[in-house]
């Protein structure tokens, strides 16, 4: 497994989008479509508290020219948070759960292109190989700690902090 701090988040969107895939097959059934959401809510909600607790803070501080990039994501975490929140107390059954997971879809395909094709271009340029490789192993280990649950008191203080700041 590759400690590049780069690697190890495209790796999550991968492993992400694949879901989002298979949430749209036209073949999934309403009870696989609510597994694949537990699973997404899972991941999403790990892989924003390591971007948000280890990279972005560290990109600001490394890279004061990404600044905007940066408050941007955190907004679009934000709005990947609240949804995630809302997916966390609906079923298949609810009228809105897939238009709500879509919605959910759309928002992050969208920041996982604009991070992968814009940002992490800029953040590879910007910094060392071994910089990238100790910010790997910062979220390899922000991972272990990493909420799973948009319930998590990590999570709730996450979500609360970008409403507040």
């Amino acid at each position: 497994m590759s400690t590049d701090a780069i690697v190890i988040l495209r790796d999550d969107h991968k492993e992400v989008r694949a879901l989002f895939r298979e949430f749209e097959s036209r073949s999934t059934t309403r009870a696989r479509k609510g597994a694949i959401v537990r699973k997404v809510i899972q991941l999403l909600t790990q892989h924003t508290y390591i971007e948000n607790e280890v990279m972005y803070p560290a990109v600001r501080a490394l890279l004061p020219d990404l600044e905007q990039d940066v408050l941007e994501s955190y907004e679009e975490h934000h709005v990947a948070d609240v949804l995630v929140m809302e997916l966390a107390t609906m079923t298949p059954k609810d009228e809105r759960f897939e238009a709500k997971t879509t919605v959910l879809i759309e928002n992050v395909r969208h920041h996982m292109d604009e991070e992968e094709s814009d940002w992490f271009p800029k953040v590879r340029e910007g910094l060392s190989r071994s910089t990238l490789r100790e910010l790997g192993l910062q979220l390899v280990e922000a991972k272990k700690r990493a909420p799973r649950s948009p319930a998590q008191p990590s999570a709730l203080k996450k979500a609360i902090d970008a409403v507040v700041a």
